[in-house]
């Protein structure tokens, strides 16, 4: 990944620490680096409570998708800790800390792999040892609640992209997970499906943090911001950061 220019920014990050309500995800001095030594994440801290949509904003090869990565356990961490309400994610415990926050990722292809929709919504749930009743609730569910229920017996290679990101949701939403993580969750999409999009995320009970360059989107759905520049967590605001051009500018957005 691309590390850019590091520049001296200094931007008061308020204590986010103790949100209102209850904290689901918390990040504590989190720092990732690659096998060849790049470091992606450096030291950052933050908490997201429980229904909070938290916009994670940021320069290519900032670190934004590091950061998700690292926090279900794809990116081991070097130093830091993650924790889903009071489980801290450790290698022992990596299964339960992917059922309770789970990640879209930016590539609907790369979470639809099965024959048709159904059985990619019921790989996650038979892959946790769900019988298959349950596990035909969950996807029954799970499809309702993203209104595709007509996508269920079609092939992920027949889809549109606005359909196949909404089957990728899918996925993550029938393992029933506390928290939501999207990365780059617009692209692809043609502007009707971003507003389907937009409608269903802002519906969507589950606390998120959305990774997006989309900044329109972020602002449309989210009442919080992260930036990040070089791994380093720079600015920690509400949602009028995104019209902060000078800022932007200087973060190299």
């Amino acid at each position: 990944m691309s590390t850019g220019v590091v520049i001296a920014l200094f931007i008061l990050i308020p204590d986010k620490e103790l949100n209102d309500g209850v904290v689901v995800l918390t990040v504590t001095n989190l720092t990732v680096g690659y096998p060849d030594g790049t470091q992606a994440i450096d030291a950052v801290r933050f908490s997201i409570g429980q229904g909070e949509n938290v916009a994670l904003i940021g320069a290519n090869g900032a670190g934004k998708t590091s950061l998700l990565l690292a926090l279900v356990g794809v990116l081991p961490s070097t130093h830091g800790e993650i924790r889903v309400g009071e489980t801290p994610l450790t290698k022992k415990n990596l299964r339960q800390i992917r059922a309770r926050m789970g990640l879209v990722f930016q590539n609907p292809d790369d979470q639809l792999f099965m024959p048709n929709i159904f059985e990619d919504v019921a790989f996650g749930p038979r892959s946790f040892g769900c019988e298959e009743a349950e596990t035909a609730e969950r996807v029954k569910a799970a499809l309702s609640r993203l209104g595709i229920e007509h996508l269920a017996e079609r092939s992920p290679l027949k889809l549109s992209d606005g359909e196949k990101r909404l089957a990728a949701i899918a996925t993550v939403l029938a393992m029933k997970p506390e928290f939501l993580l999207f990365d780059e969750p617009t692209a692809f999409l043609d502007p009707r499906a971003q507003r389907k999009l937009s409608a269903l995320l802002s519906d969507l009970p589950q606390g998120k943090l959305i990774a997006t360059h989309d900044l329109a989107f972020a602002e449309e759905i989210c009442s919080r911001v992260l930036l990040l520049q070089n791994g380093k967590l720079i600015a920690d605001d509400g949602k009028e950061l995104l019209r902060d051009t000078a800022v932007l500018e200087t973060a190299g957005l």
